[in-house]
């Protein structure tokens, strides 16, 4: 019997992309690793008629869509994901394609094949392509990694990055928080715990990366950076 992997897309604003986001997470094949997907959409009141075109997309794609009333957050939508989530496994996919679907099977490997329990994909260890952009947001990116791994003894080299995976079982016995960007920051700090009490095993899997400009939409913002660098030193040292 094959192992359902839940594929959660939170999604904002994201008219342009979606059609194009949902046509490749649905050409994805691993029947080879003897999974079958799950694809839940979680729109997060976009204004820009991402919803309606998702209500036009469901007879084309095999998708479950989810939707607030009001803009909560990425995390927020997130959360929604996991509470209607089935699968054993479960990933998240952002919504503009700054990050492959191709690349699900060797995100998976480590989990399928009794390894790891969590897996982030990491744009900095990969021999892949990536697309050149912007100085400051790849600093930022490396001194929130750093920090984060002083206080939780990990030594991750993305702990930004949006592709992680984990078994379901290990997202849904957290008790999440954050509703915005927080998210990154305090999953990597409570699944930190699980791995320093022996019930959690992380891995890192190399990726390529098409990064956005802000006039292509790119949201994050270096106000995100100060929210995660709090969520940082409350989740790993506090809560």
């Amino acid at each position: 019997m094959a192992t359902l992997v839940s594929i959660i897309i939170p999604v904002y604003n994201e008219v342009n992309f979606i059609e194009e986001t949902l046509q490749e997470v649905s050409l994805v094949r691993l029947d080879s690793l003897n999974l079958e997907k799950e694809i839940i959409v979680v729109d997060d009141s976009s204004t820009d008629g991402t919803y309606e075109k998702l209500l036009q997309l469901k007879d084309k794609y095999p998708i479950v869509i989810l939707r607030h009333e009001h803009n909560l957050g990425k995390g927020a939508a997130l959360h929604t994901g996991f509470k209607h989530s089935k699968g054993e496994i479960i990933i998240i996919q952002d919504a503009d394609l700054e990050y492959s679907p191709e690349e699900y099977p060797n995100l998976l490997e480590p989990i399928i094949h009794g390894r790891a329990d969590v897996v982030y994909g990491s744009r900095f260890v990969s021999s892949q392509a990536k697309r050149v952009l912007y100085f400051w947001h790849s600093v930022g990116n490396k001194f929130l990694t750093v920090l984060c791994n002083m206080v939780t003894d990990l030594n991750l080299s993305d702990m930004e990055t949006g592709y992680k995976v984990f078994k379901s079982s290990i997202i849904k016995s957290l008790t999440l928080k954050e509703k915005r960007y927080g998210f990154e920051p305090e999953i990597t700090a409570k699944i930190s715990k699980l791995a320093r009490q022996g019930k959690c095993r992380i891995y890192e899997v190399g990726i390529s990366y098409n990064g956005r400009s802000y006039s292509e939409g790119k949201k994050i913002t270096w106000i995100d950076g100060i929210s995660a660098l709090r969520c940082i030193i409350k989740y790993s040292l506090w809560d």
